[in-house]
């Protein structure tokens, strides 16, 4: 799967079903099946992961030895409000009324999709949060990738790489 980027404004309707930007969709792969586990995101959003991304995820997080009450409860929290969900031929998929209400999510919606999932914010939260920014970002980077093995001369090769 490649990496999926963007944002985008969507609605959800009277019975909890969003559609899919077709561009979104573009980015998952051609032909490829549209199956999503949706859960609660870390912050107050919801987290659309492709299922395989998902596999991947539930395994790690299944490794952990549930003998450790942080750990059960970690998992507990994780697993909590987590289902499938299929895109149907109007590709839309149905978020869970649960969910939603965790989310405050009434109608509109951002989608930010970047790396391998796509989180599902309430406009309104999505705006205050990028509203938030550091007021330095680049010294926020400096602190994030500072120790990165990124360097300028790998910059330089992405760049060629990227213009052939």
């Amino acid at each position: 799967m490649q990496q999926l980027l963007g944002e985008y404004e969507c609605a959800i309707d009277a019975k909890g079903r969003m559609r899919l930007p077709s561009a979104l969709i573009a980015q998952l792969g051609e032909g490829e099946v549209c199956n999503f586990v949706i859960n609660r995101g870390l912050e107050q959003c919801l987290t659309l992961y492709p299922e395989a991304v998902w596999n991947k995820i539930s395994e790690e997080v299944n490794s952990l030895n549930l003998y450790n009450k942080k750990n059960r409860d970690f998992v507990r929290y994780f697993y909590r409000g987590a289902h499938r969900v299929a895109i149907d031929n109007a590709d839309r998929i149905l978020i869970a009324k649960r969910l939603l209400e965790y989310a405050e999510i009434d109608k509109n919606v951002i989608l930010s999709a970047y790396n391998d999932r796509v989180e599902i914010w309430a406009t309104e939260k999505y705006d205050e949060l990028m509203q938030e920014e550091p007021d330095d970002f680049s010294d926020l980077a400096e602190e994030v990738l500072g120790k990165s093995k990124i360097n300028l001369s790998d910059l330089s090769s992405l760049k060629s790489n990227k213009e052939e």
